[in-house]
């Protein structure tokens, strides 16, 4: 049911997002040096590693590592790069993971490769076996702002909750966070 579901959505908003989609890559383009989507390796189900695409908000050559991690964020966006982010609209060319079955909608965000601190606590509290998604438990409930252990206690409880419903409620509650800004850094 739940791929069902994704499949479904992924179709219907890529259908009502095509234009706003081709709109930002155009930006992207216009605005910077660079392809406009940046791909990064993420860590998916079972801890498989799949490539994920996003519209490129940063600078080319900035370090492939969490956004915490960089000395000054700020420094390495795109002309458009806060706003992109801030409005979510970097995360659209996710549909196509969705689509192809790397992620789901609801589902732990996918770790970068290289958060062996984040991939390890989710492998020991089973939650690598979720299929990871473009919004989860804890994107809803401090997204950036979490420190690790939080957000894995977050998605052992999405683990435990996890239905159809909990997952619309998540979706519902995501939509209200990106029309909001609640939680996004840059």
């Amino acid at each position: 049911m739940k791929r069902v579901f994704d499949v479904v959505l992924a179709l219907v908003a890529l259908l009502l997002l095509a234009v706003p989609m081709l709109v930002v890559a155009v930006l992207v383009k216009l605005t910077s040096k660079g392809p406009v989507l940046y791909w990064s390796d993420r860590v998916g189900k079972d801890n498989k590693i799949f490539r994920m695409p996003k519209f490129r908000s940063m600078k080319v050559d900035t370090p492939a590592v969490a956004t915490h991690l960089l000395e000054d964020p700020k420094s390495v966006l795109t002309p458009i790069g806060d706003f992109l982010r801030k409005s979510s609209l970097d995360e659209l060319p996710q549909l196509w993971c969705v689509l192809k079955g790397d992620m789901s909608f609801v589902g732990p965000r996918p770790a970068l490769f290289n958060q062996d601190d984040l991939i390890a606590l989710r492998t020991e509290k089973g939650v690598h076996r979720l299929p990871v998604g473009v919004t989860g438990w804890a994107q809803v409930n401090g997204r950036d702002e979490l420190p690790i252990p939080q957000k894995v206690d977050l998605d052992v409880e999405y683990l435990q909750r996890q239905s159809f419903f909990f997952d619309v409620y998540i979706l519902w509650l995501t939509l209200i966070k990106v029309v909001r800004r609640d939680g996004v850094s840059h």
